[in-house]
């Protein structure tokens, strides 16, 4: 890894040594591409300078650690706010005893998350970013990876980007919480985007995301809520994100991250897919997580 000392702007990675607002971080770079452990902030006592600059340095890397962030749920959805507008914690998961913007993932609950995936694609505004914070974690295993679907993007040959542009993708939140929805919420799920969720209907966003803050292209289909390419035959439609999900899970294109009490970790939703290694046996894993408000896909025009 690489550590460099300085701050972020919005549409690149920083030249070691540039300062952008009179904030300047320690950053440990965990690759060429994107993912960084910042250090030298408390997020319960940052200053707007300093908020202001992780926003930047969340555009920049993609994915960013924050270690020894010791918060409860409170502190959590306050930082969580001078970020950005948060959403319900989930559409249509009940996660108990906890806030309303927390999302409780909890292994005694089936909540494992061991499928790649971008959260909440099912809807049409999926989060911009989300926040996340270990509660309960096993002896060891449990680490999560994300994919830079920037890079992924970039790195397909050129006839296959022209290919893919100008398709769209079904998003279908049934596939992992229909019956949940149907069956233990008994069609009644959370407001999100202001209005109650009784039903999963599918939705359809562009294989092509252009980022809105870079306007950079990335892949935006995922294993766990994409159902198939609209307008193609059904093996036409798997030929093609066999090809992505292939492409966008090649090791050059994940970070790793090994997580220990009072990490908090924020990753870009809109050019990134993680999945939850699902290796700790009997042991119990919870995670809690608050995600900021987003905007509709846009593919290129």
């Amino acid at each position: 890894m690489t550590t460099t000392s300085h701050p972020v702007v919005p549409t690149h990675r920083p030249d070691a040594g540039t300062i952008s607002g009179g904030v300047e971080f320690d950053i440990d770079e965990f690759g060429p591409s994107f993912g960084a452990e910042i250090r030298g902030v408390d997020v319960a006592s940052a200053t707007d300078a300093q908020v202001s600059a992780l926003r930047r340095a969340l555009i920049d890397y993609k994915v960013i650690v924050l270690r020894d962030q010791h918060l409860d749920d409170e502190a959590h959805i306050r930082f969580g706010n001078r970020l950005g507008d948060l959403t319900f914690g989930h559409p249509v998961w009940n996660s108990g005893d906890v806030p309303g913007e927390v999302y409780s993932l909890d292994s005694a609950d089936n909540g494992f998350a061991d499928v790649w995936h971008t959260d909440v694609t099912f809807m049409p505004r999926p989060p911009m970013g989300s926040i996340l914070r270990p509660v309960v974690l096993p002896r060891n295993g449990g680490d999560t990876n994300w994919a830079d679907a920037e890079l992924a993007y970039q790195s397909l040959s050129e006839p296959v980007r022209r290919m893919i542009d100008g398709l769209s993708a079904v998003h279908d939140g049934n596939r992992e919480f229909g019956y949940y929805l149907k069956q233990r919420r008994n069609g009644r799920g959370n407001t999100w985007d202001g209005e109650e969720v009784t039903e999963l209907v599918p939705v359809t966003h562009p294989v092509v995301r252009i980022h809105p803050e870079t306007g950079r292209k990335s892949l935006f289909v995922n294993p766990g809520f994409t159902s198939h390419i609209d307008g193609v035959s059904e093996a036409e439609s798997r030929g093609i994100l066999d090809l992505l999900y292939a492409h966008l899970t090649k090791p050059e294109h994940i970070v790793r991250h090994r997580w220990r009490l009072g990490d908090l970790v924020l990753w870009d939703n809109r050019n990134t897919l993680h999945y939850a290694n699902r290796d700790y046996g009997d042991a119990r894993r919870v995670m809690h997580r608050i995600t900021l408000r987003g905007e509709a896909p846009i593919g290129p025009a």
